[in-house]
């Protein structure tokens, strides 16, 4: 009954275990100490790691809705099933091992006990490995005479992480229906080789060993086979695993495939057979013969081969492995069409490549034994028999049909052909050839698509910009179509021929067809007109151009583009492209041209292009011309046009607004007292609200040449220049540009001195902001005003006469300024020196203020002037040392100067001014001249010279005159 009276205990297999995925897994488990029947029920559950807390029911003796849906189909199929190999003990087996079936398994046995006491459950960890082990051996065919050997080789690895052990063995089948296989030799997990029962004496003796070569290589040798050897070998490998309970298990084996061992008894018997893989062939198939020679300890005999068809000698083997074909046959082994070998002693092959209706035959090998390799008679030979070799001829079922969709089409118009090609069974390649009506002969190839669907177009239809890019397509259906998308004139018209030809195994077989299209040809005359409504264009304003085209067609019916062309003013060579519109809408501007792109718009209105350039520009002036170009239909604008024109050219102006500038002609005089200060009035009559204005003032000098002296110009952005004479600091702090109105401009000279004099005007320029920038639209100039000082009524007594003076470069020099008589008491006296410059301005030197203050207005002389005052009226300047550029014209003025009062300002109550003083520079005493002019023997023979010569030339002439008188 199986009852007891002690606790019921619940065992399972103990864990973990490891084992390989695919492998065929068994967990056993049972029961003891139970009370009820003898048969025990069992149920088996799974807690995955990804959920350890969750259980997942697999499989149960009692319940067969037990499994959870994840295992139900593989319960049902006998993937998952319970054995049970007793009452209380049963086996768990799992069929081909998953990933997914790695986990915590618990066996529990539902409860039959009266009461609750004890264990009915227990748990082990199962985990699934990957199957690392791989055992290969390469197959081979042995025929081997009794007493020879044999080796084998077997490569097993494996790369498991876990502790394994490996186990190899050899096992032999007797026949071919043999699936019981007997152990030859077997190296054990615990590394001991066990060879089978019927191999132990010849392991004894080492006719059966195993040796292993590194890692993974393990070699069976078999010395001495005998006929009972006969059969397949192979080999087996396996790896091992312990398990927590100190058992061994397999987890995993792999056997390799098998090598077929052929043993022969010996004797001198010679049997010779033939074999062909297939002897009913097709042309262009290959044929295969072996031939076996069958022998005891046939490796250590010597034999000949020759291979005969129909009789005849095809070629030959000797003993040495030697080939020789017949004559006859040499050409087609060359080109690789003929192969004999000797894969080894007892089998030779022969083997023709794409086989023909000449290879049809009785093919027969004839062996000849030798006694040695170098022998010319044998001693014995053996025929084998007979094969014969059909070769069928191979026939084309391949059908051609030609036709176009376009049979009557007009120049421009595309053509389209269709060649089918139909009951093809090999690849197939298609030329399509053009017969002119005009030009009979072969034709003019038009496109060729190979085998391999590469396309290639014929010279004369290569150049894509005369007809368009040529396609030559295939459909799945086998259709060929060939599409010219545009036709050129009538030319292209009459028969076009497709030619599809089928290739197999070197032979071909041609079909063609022909289809034939009417090209009729399309006139086209065009013309262009340009015109502008207006051809004076004012700064700023928009202007358009209209290209009228008239042509014998309307434009819609045809591509068509338009460029256009610029040729800016003055011109600077051939017209410029600006821009071009072609006949899909897309614009091409030229980068050069640039400037035109962001405001000109471009619109085609019915037979018109339109050029609309907006906010014109100086640099929009020129000359325009339209150039348009038609294509005849379907040709995309890359070839040439069908028809061009261009148009005639229209001239465009941009002129600036006038100016309405006015500024005041009226001429004036300004006095003013010596040291005072001064303004020259320029006044504006009239200027545009939204212009500006700039200003130059001038000087007139009263001792000049008539050029105007710039003083200073005021740009209309308030930016000061001044002119050269105006230019230094002294200068630029006393004379002042200022707008003091909208329509006044004032010069302020300060402290104006004598040299100051002269005729005063302005010239104002008027600057208007057009589109692109600040542009001058005109200038006027002012009357003159007159700068004069005002003098005292009393004039000092000074020495007014006008003097020469030489002086050598890089000595001293002092121009006289003498003041004659006494100045009046509590008077003071100031001096001032000008020199008169080339452009007839006075430009002061130095000055002697009434004060004492001496100033030196030029920088660049103020170490060169001197005032030395030897007496109270003696106002003499000293320059040294003299340099070239101080030449020229020197005066001075000499003013009294008296307090108006305790307190109160000086004023000027005499003035006189000097002579002038010329001063002449001449270079240093270390010139040529300067050391000729200093020696008086060199100057007198200077002087002597010419006349020494003049009597030299008159002996000459009377010496001539009286030899040839004489």
């Amino acid at each position: 009954t199986g009852l007891t009276s002690g606790q019921r205990l619940v065992t399972v297999q103990q864990g973990p275990l490891y084992r390989v995925r695919g492998s065929h897994v068994t967990l056993w488990c049972k029961v003891s100490s139970y009370q009820g029947p003898a048969e025990q029920n069992f149920q088996w559950s799974i807690y995955l790691p990804s959920a350890p807390q969750r259980e997942v029911q697999i499989v149960s003796t009692v319940d067969p809705s037990f499994p959870y849906a994840i295992y139900t189909q593989r319960v049902r199929g006998r993937g998952i099933y319970v054995e049970r190999v007793q009452g209380d003990a049963v086996l768990l087996h799992i069929t081909e091992l998953q990933d997914r079936d790695a986990g915590e398994y618990e066996c529990h046995t539902p409860n039959t006990d009266e009461t609750y006491f004890g264990s009915y459950s227990a748990k082990m960890n199962l985990s699934v490995i990957a199957d690392t082990l791989s055992a290969s051996m390469p197959p081979q065919v042995l025929t081997l005479t009794e007493g020879d050997a044999v080796e084998l080789t077997c490569e097993v690895s494996k790369s498991t992480t876990k502790h394994t052990h490996l186990s190899v063995g050899w096992y032999h089948l007797q026949g071919a229906g043999d699936h019981h296989a007997e152990e030859v030799l077997i190296l054990s997990k615990d590394f001991v080789l066990k060879p089978g029962a019927s191999y132990v004496q010849r392991f004894l003796v080492g006719d059966v060993r195993l040796n292993k070569v590194g890692n993974t290589t393990y070699k069976l040798f078999l010395g001495g086979v005998k006929p009972s050897d006969q059969g397949q070998l192979y080999c087996e490998a396996a790896e091992w695993i312990e398990d927590p309970d100190k058992t061994w298990k397999d987890i995993s084996r792999k056997q390799t495939e098998r090598t077929l061992l052929t043993v022969l008894s010996q004797g001198r018997d010679l049997s010779v057979d033939i074999a062909a893989a297939e002897s009913s062939l097709s042309e262009g198939d290959t044929l295969q013969l072996n031939c076996m020679v069958e022998a005891q300890k046939s490796s250590s005999r010597h034999f000949q081969v020759i291979w005969l068809l129909n009789g005849v000698e095809v070629a030959r083997v000797d003993p040495h492995g030697v080939l020789t074909w017949k004559e006859e046959y040499e050409e087609r082994a060359m080109l690789g069409q003929l192969r004999a070998l000797k894969p080894s002693n007892t089998i030779y092959a022969l083997t023709i490549y794409e086989v023909g209706l000449r290879d049809n035959g009785t093919y027969r090998c004839s062996v000849s034994e030798m006694k040695t390799p170098g022998d010319l008679h044998s001693i014995q030979t053996n025929l084998s028999s007979d094969i014969q070799v059909k070769v069928k001829p191979i026939e084309s079922l391949m059908r051609l049909s030609v036709s176009t969709s376009t049979p009557q089409v007009t120049a421009g118009d595309s053509l389209i052909l269709h060649c089918e090609v139909q009951g093809a069974t090999s690849p197939v390649s298609v030329q399509w050839w053009h017969l002119p009506p005009q030009h009979p002969g072969p034709g003019v190839l038009v496109a060729t698509m190979e085998q391999d669907g590469s396309v290639r177009l014929g010279s004369t239809y290569q150049n894509g910009r005369t007809r368009g890019s040529l396609r030559l397509e295939k459909a799945s259906s086998g259709t060929f179509t060939l599409v010219i998308p545009s036709t050129l004139d009538e030319d292209d018209g009459g028969k076009y021929r497709c030619e599809a030809t089928e290739w197999s195994r070197g032979q071909s077989w041609t079909e063609q067809g022909e289809t034939e299209v009417t090209v009729s040809s399309m006139g086209l005359s065009l013309r262009a007109t340009l015109r502008s409504r207006i051809a004076i264009v004012r700064y700023g304003q928009s202007f358009e151009l209209i290209c009228q085209v008239s042509a014998n067609y309307t434009l819609e019916e045809v591509p068509a583009s338009v460029r256009w062309l610029f040729q800016p003013s003055p011109p600077t060579g051939p017209y410029h492209e600006l821009v071009q519109v072609f006949p899909s809408g897309t614009v091409a501007w030229v980068a050069a041209q640039s400037h035109f792109k962001e405001k000109v718009q471009l619109m085609k209105i019915d037979t018109s292009f339109r050029l609309h350039i907006q906010s014109a520009v100086a640099a929009d002036e020129g000359t325009y011309q339209c150039e348009v170009e038609v294509w005849r239909r379907n040709v995309l604008p890359l070839g040439h046009p069908a028809a061009t024109t261009r148009s005639n050219a229209v001239g465009i102006k941009v002129v600036l607004p006038e100016s309405k500038l006015r500024v005041s002609l009226e001429d004036s005089h300004v006095k003013v007292a010596s040291s005072a200060d001064t303004a020259i009035e320029c006044r504006i009559e009239f200027a545009q609200n939204n212009s500006q204005l700039a200003v130059t003032w001038y000087l007139l000098p009263p001792l000049g040449d008539e050029t105007p002296l710039q003083i200073v110009r005021a740009s209309y952005s308030s930016v000061l220049e001044y002119g050269p004479e105006f230019s230094s600091p002294a200068q630029k702090s006393r004379f002042l540009s200022q707008r003091v109105s909208s329509n006044g401009f004032w010069l302020h000279i300060l402290s104006a001195n004598l040299g100051d004099r002269g005729e005063y005007y302005c010239v104002v320029e008027e600057w208007l902001w057009l589109v692109d920038g600040w542009y001058k639209l005109g200038e006027g100039t002012s009357g003159r005003t007159t700068l004069e000082f005002e003098l005292p009524e009393r004039e000092l007594q000074m020495d007014k006469t006008n003097q020469s003076l030489v002086a050598r470069e890089g000595e001293e020099v002092t121009l006289h300024c003498l003041l004659q008589g006494a100045h009046l008491p509590d008077t003071h006296l100031s001096a001032a020196w000008f020199q008169v410059m080339k452009s007839g301005l006075n430009s002061p030197l130095l000055t002697l203020h009434h004060d004492g203050t001496i100033q030196r207005p030029q920088e660049s002389l103020a170490g060169r002037l001197y005032l030395r005052r030897p007496t109270a009226g003696d106002f003499s300047l000293t320059l040294s040392p003299v340099q070239r550029g101080d030449a020229g014209l020197y005066y001075c003025q000499v003013q009294e100067w008296q307090q108006q009062g305790e307190g109160k300002d000086w004023a000027v109550q005499a003035s006189a001014c000097s002579g002038y003083t010329q001063l002449t520079t001449i270079p240093p005493e270390s010139t040529v001249m300067s050391r000729i002019c200093s020696s008086p023997s060199l100057l007198n023979f200077i002087l002597w010279l010419p006349l020494v010569l003049i009597l030299l030339l008159a002996l000459a002439v009377f010496c001539w005159y009286y030899k040839y008188r004489k």
